[in-house]
């Protein structure tokens, strides 16, 4: 299967810059998630570093016929109308793991977002990991990695990062 990915991938022109870091657990997010198409270009992604991730995705895609299969490549079901149990869940998954990498698509949605949901930043300060930025330039086909960055004690200061990477 990673063969196979990593050929379509390269098939397709798309190419990677930037290394995923060499440390046990972060959050990735990764944008813009503008398609259903996205997932596909995801899992071409993480075979081509070759890892085991976590995502996050709402619970109808986990039902019958390809329930499965978003299990299978590490989908968490989520019911989005339960607000804070979520991160306090995700934040105990990381407790209980000695590796873990969630990838978050941080607009929520595969709609327009003018604002970013804070899910990823308060999973990242409880969990004490670092936020790796993974970006998406479909005219060019390019997947952007950045070093991690730790959220710290100045949030206005850690999205204005984040907002000059994407």
């Amino acid at each position: 299967m990673r063969w196979l990915s990593h050929r379509v991938f390269t098939l397709l022109g798309w190419t990677v810059q930037g290394e995923l870091p060499d440390i046990p657990k972060m959050v990735i997010i990764g944008a813009p998630h503008t398609s259903n198409w996205d997932f596909f270009l995801f899992l071409a992604v993480i075979h081509h570093f070759g890892i085991k991730v976590r995502f996050l995705g709402k619970a109808s895609l986990f039902r019958r016929p390809f329930g499965f299969m978003f299990r299978k490549v590490g989908g968490i079901p989520v019911e989005r109308g339960r607000a804070g149990g979520l991160v306090r869940q995700v934040k105990a998954a990381f407790d209980a793991e000695e590796r873990m990498i969630l990838v978050v698509a941080p607009e929520g949605t595969r709609s327009a977002a003018p604002a970013w949901k804070s899910g990823f930043v308060e999973i990242a300060e409880g969990a004490e990991v670092p936020v790796v930025l993974a970006g998406v330039d479909g005219p060019n086909k390019v997947v952007s990695i950045s070093p991690p960055h730790w959220v710290g004690p100045d949030r206005a200061e850690f999205m204005s990062r984040v907002r000059e990477f994407y």
